[in-house]
């Protein structure tokens, strides 16, 4: 039985509609119909709604459509989708003095919606998506500005040795959810001008402009500006600024988009300010009221607490790329150049892109407490001030979107259990704060399917990850069976960058391999983690970890999953119990990914670094070290280290394994709930983004 063609056209339409909002991207309502229709496509796809439907033909469609059951599921999707629209957001329901005219720009060189757009490498992408949602679910008015990747970051697979084999697909956007809008730029970079065709990406309320050099007309040399994410010599790197700052001012002119704000998530988009400059000075403003327009609309957030992590490029290249902007300024070169130098006046000092941000922005935020606190002890000297507690840098704590990262069988226990809704929107409310008096029963069920989802999931990637290296059936066999469902089950996921120091775990093997090897109080642990493809330290870190999961007494108690993204975060932070993190303090600006697995029930062990020093209230989880900033890393190591064991033998491991007469841990649970209860209400980007609203964007809007 098949539906007729009228009614097979009309699911047809809706579901190529649902495919062009990334609304779908973080509402499971809408993800449910093409799972539904092509199951088989929507896994190998990475759930990728525009590769279902390019897979099913007409006569399956048909076929699908004569099931009424199939058709509720597009009808509810639609429905869903067209009440988001039709809702009044939060940000039209207030009466925010300065609102009027608001509209924020918001450059980024990365953005993770979703696992099947391959445009993010990692935390600031991650960051700048859930921002973005987040923006749409207030309703700011807003639009995102970064580069379309044709390779975006890089998949990742693990040789039989754990060594890194990097793969570079390319992407076609005419097979991505975006909207090609006809209109092309030509960005001057250096002494020619790059031809840039415009794309839209429509984010819900909000949306995404994404610029592509990859033109006939242009040479290969400046096709490849928006070929990959972080590649390539300094040059590549610099000139891709270029197009974002520059590139970008341009594009939003184009397409008619009047923002009122300038927002600059890391100094990559430094070069915006620049080209703003240059807009105002052919208006006919003077230097310094264009230059004091720019710093009171700039908004500028600072990613990175190591001063070897800020860009710097040497200052006659940057000159060069950036003639036409500061001629049009009508600044001379050496005063260009001082603009973004720690040493103003000296010809041998390089140019710094977050020093230039720093200068041309007025409203300036670390991403947590602590890395503001570092943020003003870095850049004192470009301020000229004697004491730190001068510099005007701030801090907007992150977060994360709630719906992105919470299970829907998590949102459907807290729905039952304390009545939680995402999508009631008013400040001063916390939906979670009730967390602690949902049933222990209950909510131990629920801990217990999600951890047996994850063990699941492990197995099949391990599994997979044997046949694909070519191994012997009986290694899959053994990746089947690794992992227990009812086990304390650790995670650890984000980028394998050296200073977050992911074999920390692995320095006393032995005592690591008691805790594991115990029959009575089993312990596993899931890794996951992407290196970049230049950081050898980093790929290094993840081949010992591999070669560790291989040991006697650890193969299949602690596994390794290639190709770290969105999806397999979204597994790790649902189905761990406990979330590890041990960065080096204070190298790790905010990280968010601790702040996702409590709305599951998880729990943070972790460093007093990022966001935990503001999070950690002694009973929400557990602090490894004391604080300390050492600046011997072995030495350092060694103290952070013994702290972990200590937690894990003496806290750790017995609450887990702890139980009460009615067979539950108890005290595990208490801990657990009251994690609940105090971090997703704080640590979510709705508070984020209304906080940058009332701090900085209204007053920028001024």
């Amino acid at each position: 039985m098949v539906a007729d063609a009228k009614v097979t056209r009309q699911v047809r339409r809706d579901l190529e509609r649902l495919t062009q909002d990334l609304w779908w991207s973080w509402n499971e309502i809408a993800q449910r119909p093409f799972a539904a229709l092509h199951p088989a496509v929507w896994d190998s796809s990475n759930h990728d709604p525009l590769a279902v439907l390019r897979a099913v033909d007409e006569p399956v469609l048909a076929a699908r459509c004569a099931d009424e059951s199939f058709r509720d599921l597009v009808r509810a999707a639609v429905d869903a989708r067209k009440a988001y629209h039709a809702t009044v957001p939060w940000f039209e329901r207030q009466a925010f003095p300065g609102a009027k005219g608001l509209h924020v720009a918001y450059f980024c060189s990365e953005y993770a919606i979703h696992e099947s757009l391959q445009q993010y490498s990692g935390g600031l992408g991650v960051l700048a998506g859930d921002h973005l949602k987040s923006a749409s679910d207030l309703g700011l008015p807003f639009t995102a500005v970064g580069l379309l990747y044709q390779q975006g970051y890089y998949l990742q697979e693990l040789r039989a040795d754990g060594s890194t084999r990097v793969i570079e697909p390319t992407w076609d956007p005419r097979k991505m959810p975006l909207e090609d809008t006809g209109v092309d730029i030509r960005v001057p970079i250096g002494d020619r001008k790059v031809d840039v065709r415009l794309w839209i990406m429509k984010v819900g309320r909000c949306q995404a402009v994404l610029m592509d050099t990859d033109r006939k007309g242009n040479r290969p040399k400046d096709r490849r500006l928006t070929e990959g994410l972080y590649r390539g010599e300094p040059e590549l790197r610099m000139r891709q600024q270029v197009l974002l700052g520059v590139g970008g001012v341009m594009a939003l002119k184009a397409l008619g988009i009047k923002a009122t704000v300038f927002h600059l998530n890391e100094g990559h988009a430094a070069f915006a300010s620049v080209a703003r400059l240059a807009q105002l000075r052919r208006k006919g403003e003077s230097l310094e009221d264009a230059l004091a327009a720019i710093r009171r609309s700039t908004v500028f957030t600072t990613h990175t607490p190591v001063p070897a992590g800020h860009d710097r490029y040497d200052a006659e290249m940057v000159a060069d790329a950036l003639q036409t902007c500061w001629r049009e300024a009508g600044l001379g070169r050496r005063a260009f150049l001082d603009m973004g130098s720690e040493r103003p006046s000296d010809p041998k000092a390089p140019f710094c892109m977050t020093v230039l941000a720093l200068r041309t922005a007025e409203h300036v935020n670390g991403v947590a407490a602590l890395h503001g606190r570092v943020s003003r002890e870095m850049w004192q000297q470009v301020y000229g001030v004697a004491d730190p507690a001068l510099v005007p840098i701030g801090h907007v704590t992150n977060g994360i979107h709630a719906r992105t990262w919470l299970a829907p069988e998590a949102e459907a226990f807290w729905k039952s259990a304390i009545g939680l809704d995402l999508d009631e929107i008013e400040k001063g409310k916390d939906p979670w704060s009730a967390a602690e008096s949902a049933s222990p029963a209950a909510f131990w069920d629920l801990r217990n399917r999600l951890r047996a989802r994850l063990v699941h999931f492990v197995r099949e990637r391990l599994a997979r990850q044997a046949q694909r290296r070519g191994e012997a059936p009986e290694v899959a066999l053994r990746a089947m069976q690794a992992f227990r469902a009812d086990a304390l089950t650790i995670g650890f996921a984000r980028r394998f960058a050296t200073y977050k120091r992911a074999p920390l775990i692995f320095r006393e093997p032995e005592r690591l391999r008691r805790l594991l090897e115990d029959a009575a109080r089993p312990v596993q642990i899931v890794f996951a983690g992407k290196a970049h493809p230049r950081d050898g330290e980093g790929q290094a870190y993840a081949q010992q970890v591999h070669r560790w999961a291989r040991e006697n007494g650890f193969e299949g108690r602690v596994a390794l999953i290639e190709e770290y993204d969105m999806h397999v975060g979204r597994m790790l932070v649902s189905g761990c119990d406990v979330w590890l993190n041990n960065p080096m303090r204070p190298h790790e600006a905010s990280g968010t990914s601790g702040m996702k697995p409590p709305m599951h029930g998880g729990v943070n062990l972790s460093i007093l670094d990022g966001w935990w020093p503001e999070g950690f209230d002694g009973r929400n989880g557990w602090a490894i070290g004391d604080g300390s900033e050492g600046t011997d890393r072995e030495r350092q190591d060694a103290i952070d280290s013994a702290s972990l064991y200590e937690r894990l033998e003496r806290d750790v491991v017995p609450e887990f394994w702890d139980r009460h007469a009615s067979g539950l841990p108890q005290r595990w649970i208490e801990r657990a709930l009251h994690s609940v209860a105090t971090v997703p209400g704080r640590f979510n980007s709705h508070r984020m983004v209304a906080e940058y609203l009332e701090k900085s964007y209204l007053p920028a809007n001024a």
